[in-house]
C-alpha cells in the first residue's frame, strides 16, 4: 500500500458505511467524482463475453471491492490480488476466499511458475506499466505464472483524435496507437499519488506480444475501450 491510499481507504469507508465525503479524481483543475457504488459494489454479469475464455485456478488482478472475484470463486479456484491493503480488507470482509496483497506488476515475487490456468484484468490497470516496454514485461511476468494453455483477459481506452472529451485525464501522443492518462485522487483531504496509465491500442498490444508466449485471440470493442483475450501460442 502507497503511504497515502485515498482510493482504497475512500472505497473501505464506502463498504462500511462510513463514508461521508466524495472521493474526486484529479486532473489540474479539472475534477470528477469516483462512481464507487456504481463501479465496485455492483453485480457480475452472468452473460459477461470474457466469461467463456476464464478458467480455474484463476487469479483476479486489480480485483477492488471484489466483485468479480466472488462470482468466479463459486465456480474455480479464484485468486485476488491488489495493491492496497484497505481493498484486500474489503474483499475478505466481503467474503473472498484468498484476497491477497500484491503488485500486479511483480507477479514472480509472489507466484510459482504455472500457477494459473487463466487471468482476470479489467478496469485498464494494464495501463499502469506506464510503457510498451512495460508492457511487454507484465506480459512475460503474466507468461511465467500461468499454464501453456493458459488465457487472459485484459482491456484499455482507445487512443483516438477526440478521446479528451470522453476520458477523464486523457493525452495525446503523436505515436499513432499510443496516448496516456495522468490523474491522482482526492479523499477528506488525503491525496494519492499521481497516476500514469499507457494508452494503447490492440495493434500495440499485438506489438508487444511479440517474444512472448501470446496471442491476441478475440477483440470486442465498447464507445470508448477494448477489451481482448490472449492466449498462449
Amino acid at each position: 500500500m502507497t503511504p497515502t491510499d485515498p482510493f482504497g481507504r475512500a472505497i473501505r469507508d464506502h463498504h462500511l458505511g462510513n463514508r461521508e465525503a466524495p472521493l474526486f479524481d484529479r486532473d489540474g483543475g479539472a475534477r470528477r467524482e469516483h462512481a464507487i457504488e456504481d463501479w465496485y459494489f455492483g453485480e457480475h454479469d452472468d452473460a459477461a463475453w470474457r466469461d467463456r475464455w476464464l478458467n480455474g485456478p484463476l487469479l483476479d488482478l486489480g480485483a477492488g471491492a471484489g466483485r468479480d472475484a466472488l462470482y468466479y470463486q463459486d465456480r474455480f479456484e479464484t485468486v485476488a490480488i491488489d495493491v492496497s491493503d484497505h481493498l484486500v480488507e474489503t474483499m475478505r470482509d466481503r467474503g473472498v476466499n484468498d484476497a491477497r496483497q500484491a503488485d500486479m506488476f511483480s507477479l514472480p515475487d509472489h507466484f510459482d511458475r504455472d500457477r494459473f490456468r487463466s487471468v482476470h484484468s479489467i478496469g485498464t490497470q494494464v495501463g499502469l506499466a506506464g510503457s510498451m516496454h512495460g508492457v511487454r514485461a507484465f506480459l512475460e511476468d503474466l507468461a511465467y505464472v500461468t499454464t501453456p494453455d493458459a488465457t487472459a483477459v485484459l482491456d484499455n481506452y482507445i487512443p483516438r483524435d477526440d478521446a479528451a472529451n470522453e476520458v477523464f485525464g486523457y493525452r495525446d501522443d503523436p505515436a499513432p496507437g499510443l496516448a496516456h492518462r495522468v490523474y491522482h485522487c482526492e479523499y477528506e483531504g488525503d491525496v494519492g499519488r499521481t497516476l500514469l496509465f499507457r494508452v494503447f491500442s490492440v495493434d500495440r498490444l499485438r506489438e508487444a506480444t511479440i517474444g512472448t508466449p501470446w496471442d491476441v485471440a478475440a477483440t470486442r470493442y465498447g464507445d470508448t475501450q477494448w477489451r481482448a483475450i490472449l492466449e498462449k501460442r
